[in-house]
């Protein structure tokens, strides 16, 4: 039997429901911009938000021709922790759009270059805080080249694991990177990787 999804309504917003008086940048740095902005909120008060602009990052499921994913493990300083994560990493500005700087990330830390890919999807991290995107992305086709890691990645780690036990770890709770968490969640729902489909160009 099947089952009908109710329909979605999208509320009209004719304004904004926060309006911003003024934007004061606080402090800037080659990672971060941090701003205070006098905002006015939804029932009227003023008041302050601090908040973080940060650029956009990217996330890299890459999966290889017997269904292995490449799964990196690094020290995490803002969580003082050993953690397992996808490859990933900001957009920089050279980077011609979120495509590129994941081929160019994922060749960095793991030297693989990929045939074909898919864009899973668009995160948001930190919402009250910060403005971050993280576009995740599906990759095959994989080729094994020379690695050109960044200073601080030198305790990088390179794993090959089935999909089905990457999984695990993420339902464990064991993959705390919400990129990563993502993109394996994604890729079970959809069935791509575990019919080892064959992701599409990017639209």
């Amino acid at each position: 039997m099947s089952r009908t999804q109710p329909a979605l309504s999208t509320p009209v917003i004719t304004a904004p429901p926060w309006r911003r008086l003024r934007s004061t940048v606080v402090r800037v740095t080659e990672w971060l911009e941090v701003r205070e902005d006098r905002v006015v909120r939804p029932d009227g008060a003023e008041c302050v938000y601090d908040h973080v602009v940060l650029p956009g990052s990217v996330t890299v499921l890459a999966v290889g021709d017997t269904g292995t994913v490449a799964v990196t493990r690094q020290w995490i300083y803002t969580h003082a922790d050993t953690q397992w994560r996808l490859p990933a990493g900001g957009i920089e500005s050279g980077d011609r759009d979120p495509c590129a700087a994941a081929r160019r990330e994922l060749a960095e830390e793991t030297g693989l270059t990929a045939s074909r890919w898919r864009q899973l999807g668009v995160i948001h991290g930190a919402d009250s805080t910060t403005n971050h995107r993280d576009h995740v992305f599906l990759a095959d086709g994989l080729t094994v080249g020379p690695v050109h890691r960044q200073a601080g990645e030198d305790d990088l780690e390179v794993h090959w694991l089935p999909f089905d036990d990457l999984l695990g770890l993420v339902l464990a709770g064991e993959v705390r990177h919400a990129g990563s968490a993502y993109a394996v969640l994604t890729a079970q729902v959809t069935g791509w990787v575990a019919a080892r489909g064959r992701p599409g160009p990017v639209s």
